[in-house]
């Protein structure tokens, strides 16, 4: 499969402006500029110097805007090897050492017994609009002890979060319909 490269802009932070580069992937859809504004609008307060897991990285946006914004360190997860390949790519070019990017399935790094020793103090779940994982996922997740008390998790999903069953102990702070998509953002208690 020939792939195209397409671009988005980060929004913010020092890196404010530049260019992240992608590839053409069915099902691979960046989250949009506008979304991305509401998202660090509600976790701006959260970044400085935390660490940032982002699942189903795909373009790689969410977490670089994190780096971007003054994240101290993101785990990349993308099952696609090309847009892996494309992470690590924008990681050089904007000379952003604290990525990290894995090429595994998310539910599989997951359940792997390799995980990192750090925990997360914001996660951003962004599945493919197709699957049905989000809800496994994120029983997974919660499961596997990653996650820091008072955890922020951003959730992007095409199909209503109320109709998905979250773990125990995660609080919805904030919803937000923008045409099909529907942002989501809990606090792990």
């Amino acid at each position: 499969m020939k792939t195209l490269n397409n671009s988005i802009r980060i929004i913010g932070g020092d890196l404010r402006s530049r260019k992240i580069d992608f590839p053409t992937i069915a099902g691979l859809r960046p989250t949009s500029d506008r979304v991305r504004e509401t998202l660090f609008n509600w976790i701006q307060m959260d970044l400085a110097g935390n660490n940032c897991l982002d699942l189903f990285a795909g373009s790689g946006a969410l977490g670089i805007e994190s780096l971007s914004r003054g994240a101290s360190y993101v785990t990349f997860i993308e099952s696609n090897q090309t847009a892996a390949n494309s992470i690590q790519e924008n990681l050089k070019r904007l000379d952003l050492s604290e990525g990290h990017v894995v090429c595994n399935d998310a539910l599989a790094w997951i359940n792997s017994q390799d995980l990192p020793t750090k925990k997360y103090d914001v996660v951003f779940l962004d599945p493919p609009f197709s699957s049905t994982i989000l809800a496994a996922t994120c029983q997974h997740l919660d499961s596997r002890s990653l996650l820091n008390q008072a955890c922020k998790i951003y959730i992007e999903t095409g199909i209503d979060p109320n109709s998905l069953n979250f773990p125990q102990g995660w609080r919805r702070l904030k919803l937000k319909k923008a045409g099909q998509v529907f942002s989501s953002l809990f606090l792990k208690d």
